[in-house]
């Protein structure tokens, strides 16, 4: 399988689901996007870490980087290896003092604020991008597909969802890219893959 460098391109508050944020994962080499919904203290552990912030005491994902750099472990690479029912699953690749490699089951949320702290590389399958990645057309060239005079504010309600056609989820899908609410853009995306594979 293909191998895909990502980076961490922004974080999210859900302005819906109080208590959900997105991460989102951008191909480096290409326009895909990868959002994924972690929770508030994941997204914290993240953003202080995106943000260099120096917490007066050290925060869980700080003491774990601290322990891996005392014990000369080389944290190289985050593997985002697996989607399954929405869930996407992580594992930390690492080197001992040894050279032998080892490979740490992770939340991929974990994973992603070990990698921020550790200055390490972050992957997934290019068939994981195919699945859930969302394309990012160029913006000078989208267009507006809804009349703002009679559409309603894009909702992500996942009964709403369901009654509607794939060219109505289409076009909400787009309203959210276009707004960058990724959060809201995800059970859209999740609706119209499901569609495609009945």
């Amino acid at each position: 399988m293909k191998k895909v460098e990502l980076e961490i391109s922004a974080l999210q508050h859900s302005i819906t689901q109080s208590h959900s944020y997105a991460v989102v994962l951008s191909e480096i080499d290409g326009e895909r996007k990868l959002p994924i919904v972690i929770g508030g203290f994941e997204a914290q552990a993240i953003a202080v870490a995106l943000e260099k912030m120096q917490p007066s005491r050290p925060l869980t994902h700080d003491l774990f980087a601290n322990f891996i750099a005392a014990f000369n472990i080389d944290l190289f690479e985050v593997m985002i290896y697996k989607l399954e029912e929405g869930v996407f699953f992580a594992k930390l690749i690492c080197q001992g003092n040894d050279g032998e490699t080892i490979e740490i089951d992770s939340r991929t949320s974990d994973a992603l604020a070990l990698a921020v702290r550790t200055g390490s590389r972050i992957y997934t399958y290019d068939t994981i991008l195919e699945t859930a990645g969302i394309f990012m057309e160029n913006p000078e060239a989208r267009k507006a597909i809804v009349d703002p005079e009679t559409s309603k504010e894009p909702s992500a309600n996942s009964k709403e969802l369901k009654d509607m056609s794939l060219e109505e989820l289409n076009e909400i899908l787009q309203q959210f890219l276009d707004q960058e609410d990724y959060v809201n853009a995800i059970p859209v995306r999740d609706e119209i893959n499901a569609r495609k594979t009945k």
